[in-house]
């Protein structure tokens, strides 16, 4: 187990204004190294501004976001993946018409030692490099059940497995934070029982931490060792998934009325 001393993720006060509208207001959290952490709050709350910002893809007006103890906030963004976060989206972010063994590879090259001019001169090392990346691919592919399909083109497979595809190219980076982005999206009830089977082992025998954003609540309360719920862009509450559960100003929000009225737990 990883040391579990000092945040992996370290949230700031972080404010994010789109015009007149704040996206998020003055957001602060931990993610402590070897946990699975839960984002959640309902449409609008701010959660994928914030994995936005974390992965340098928005910039915020306040507040700080460290990795490690160290500062991301004026780190360029194609740097992110070697620091150690990999991530998956909302909308699947492949190349459809590539093999999947190629995007799985794609994803690797981020951690690759190879440098441009080697690359583009096709210098013996390079060679290695490839055979090295090829390798770590059909490893995951492994892993992720997806050698039948390792030759086939993304964007014909399954929507499932195209999801595990994305998977795929994120742990390829070999991060040390996973930030999984709605990953039970379009899901059906197997594949859902499947995905927090996977998630906790990704945590466990693969020892990465996972940022997790999810509307299904059953999912993020088995897996979550700790949940921060956002709502208007605001932190309304922290804490385990028990806590959350029956915490009033998450009920208010899922269940949009007040908690004594709505008198059970966050269960959508």
């Amino acid at each position: 187990m990883n040391d579990r001393s000092s945040p992996l993720l370290s949230v700031r006060g972080v404010t994010v204004r789109f015009g007149g509208i704040v996206a998020l207001d003055g957001v602060s959290f931990d993610v402590t190294r070897g946990d699975v952490c839960g984002l959640i709050g309902p449409n609008g709350a701010g959660k994928t501004t914030l994995f936005n910002c974390l992965s340098r893809l928005y910039a915020y007006q306040s507040g700080d976001i460290q990795f490690e103890g160290r500062s991301i906030t004026a780190m360029p963004t194609h740097q992110i993946a070697s620091l150690g976060l990999g991530r998956t989206f909302q909308n699947l972010a492949m190349f459809r018409t590539l093999p999947v063994r190629d995007n799985i590879m794609i994803g690797a090259h981020s951690r690759s030692a190879a440098g441009f001019f080697a690359s583009a001169l096709r210098l013996p090392k390079v060679s290695a490099e490839e055979r090295r990346l090829r390798q770590r691919a059909d490893e995951i592919m492994d892993y992720l059940a997806l050698s039948p399909f390792a030759d086939r083109a993304a964007g014909d497979l399954p929507f499932g497995t195209q999801k595990r595809v994305e998977l795929g190219r994120a742990l390829a980076a070999d991060p040390k934070l996973l930030l999984l982005d709605e990953p039970a999206a379009g899901l059906n009830h197997e594949e859902l029982a499947d995905l927090g089977r996977l998630i906790t082992d990704i945590r466990d025998r693969l020892k990465i931490t996972v940022l997790l954003v999810e509307h299904h609540m059953s999912l993020v309360m088995s897996v979550s060792d700790h949940i921060v719920a956002l709502n208007f862009g605001r932190k309304i509450a922290e804490g385990s998934p028990a806590e959350i559960q029956q915490h009033p100003e998450v009920i208010e929000a899922y269940l949009g009325a007040p908690a004594e009225a709505s008198a059970g737990v966050v269960t959508t």
